[in-house]
């Protein structure tokens, strides 16, 4: 129970190992990562987080409870509960900009961060505008047509076009993870945490001092470009392209993604119990 909300943590590895936080995206739950959390086992102490209105932590009513400035107290508040004070942070797509608030707002915790196919939110004040409007009218589909309707219409996005070279198993897996979701907690998440409702961190990206790795698939055009660009500003940063792969690398190939995530902490020399 943190703030009057409970917050569902599912939890890996020895204490005194290193320890590494992963953060879902826009439908997830924490058993996106755990084919990820499987090819890691052993080395690393590991934790990952359904977000609000996700998997199984609590489905607030309220829209701004889902807001940026709530999640990121919410983070805080769990980090202090579960005494966590030096990790990598992990972050896909909308838990990449999560992570990324995260990490501007409280920079103490975090040694290292990962973003993987993930933006710091839309640079003006008109783009948002008309993000925000765009997100209502997808709240309100789910709302009316409901988690069927709207799973169909989502898994056949053009962001997720290369997914459908997976397996059928592995397909239906996603499939089932989003299935799971609650109505309430995916409108609100779209109306309080979608892009254009959070702030742009562009201007803040020059304050990160810790090391930034940013991760993209090659198929997923539209953010390697978002990823080059961040790595323009960021102090240090750098940027992978992993091939054969869209927005979703961690569920296309986890083997791959565990792998990179490794050799990245192992760079950093922090493979070492704590």
């Amino acid at each position: 129970m943190i703030r009057g909300h409970e917050i569902n943590v599912h939890s890996s590895g020895e204490d005194d190992l290193p320890v590494i936080v992963f953060l879902h995206g826009f439908t997830g739950a924490v058993s996106t990562w755990i084919n990820v959390m499987d090819h890691l086992a052993g080395r690393f102490k590991m934790i990952a987080i359904d977000l609000t209105g996700h998997g199984k932590t609590s489905i607030p009513d309220e829209n701004n409870r889902y807001s940026m400035e709530e999640q990121l107290k919410d983070l805080e508040a769990l980090f202090e509960a579960l005494n966590l004070t030096n990790f990598i942070l992990v972050g896909y797509s909308m838990g990449g900009r999560i992570a990324l608030g995260y990490t501007i707002n409280n920079p103490k915790r975090v040694r290292t961060l990962i973003l993987e196919s993930a933006s710091p939110g839309l640079k003006t004040k008109e783009e948002r505008e008309v993000r925000r409007n765009t997100d209502e009218l997808l709240a309100k589909r789910i709302e009316t047509e409901g988690i069927q309707h709207f799973v169909e219409f989502w898994e056949n996005i053009p962001l997720f076009e290369s997914q459908k070279k997976m397996s059928f198993a592995k397909r239906q897996k996603v499939r089932d993870e989003r299935l799971s979701q609650d109505t309430i907690g995916l409108a609100n998440s779209l109306r309080g945490i979608g892009t254009g409702s959070q702030p742009s961190y562009w201007e803040a990206l020059q304050e990160v001092k810790i090391p930034v790795l940013l991760l993209t698939g090659e198929i997923d055009e539209k953010f390697v470009g978002i990823s080059r660009e961040m790595n323009e500003i960021f102090p240090e940063a750098t940027t992978q392209t992993v091939k054969n792969v869209g927005h979703a690398i961690h569920v296309e190939n986890p083997t791959l993604f565990a792998t990179i995530v490794e050799e990245h902490v192992k760079e950093l020399n922090y493979l070492g119990r704590q």
